[in-house]
């Protein structure tokens, strides 16, 4: 399978821009905003299910990502459903809930899909990096960055972009994926 492009489905301009850095100069990565049903289950089945609706949306390959942050103190939760909780809670919120905690550690969790088309079963790549949950620091300009602390040193939002983007979740994924690409041409 000679891929030339990747159709990337979001309408996430930040990761848009992650994307096109990791994997830039071994395809080219195109992207669409299409709307899916997000179903529940486990990220990996999110993130399945995703890839399936859109490559039968658009009749072709597509790849797909989905974020979870999970919270060891809370058995993993938000997870999956991050994006829901931020919007309702907010940075601030988000550390709230783990303020009756001691265990303040995470994992930011990065899940590619690709399927090749309509009927397709949808192939996943996933990076994870281990973190714990501060109180926001850095610019508030991507999700969850500011709360999300590598190393004990920097929030995703204190890094510069090329530094975050040899160490996160992402590109971990995003590694596996260009392995898988480069396997497979």
């Amino acid at each position: 399978m000679a891929l030339q492009k990747l159709n990337f489905i979001t309408g996430n301009k930040n990761k848009l821009l992650e994307v096109r850095a990791i994997l830039g100069n071994v395809i080219e990565v195109d992207s669409q905003a299409i709307d899916v049903p997000e179903i529940q289950g486990t990220v990996e089945e999110i993130a399945k299910e995703k890839a399936k609706c859109a490559a039968k949306a658009i009749n072709g390959p597509v790849l797909t990502e989905d974020t979870s942050l999970e919270f060891h103190a809370l058995k993993n939760l938000p997870g999956p459903y991050i994006k829901s909780f931020m919007e309702a809670l907010g940075l601030e919120g988000l550390n709230k809930m783990l303020d009756g905690f001691e265990d303040r550690t995470a994992e930011a969790v990065c899940t590619f899909a690709f399927c090749a088309g309509p009927g397709e079963e949808p192939i996943i790549f996933q990076g994870r990096t281990e973190g714990t949950i501060v109180r926001p620091r850095g610019p508030p300009n991507f999700g969850w960055d500011p709360i999300f602390e590598y190393d004990g040193k920097q929030t995703y939002a204190e890094m510069d972009k090329e530094a975050k983007n040899k160490i996160s979740h992402r590109y971990k994924a995003l590694v596996k994926l260009q392995q898988w690409l480069a396997d497979n041409q």
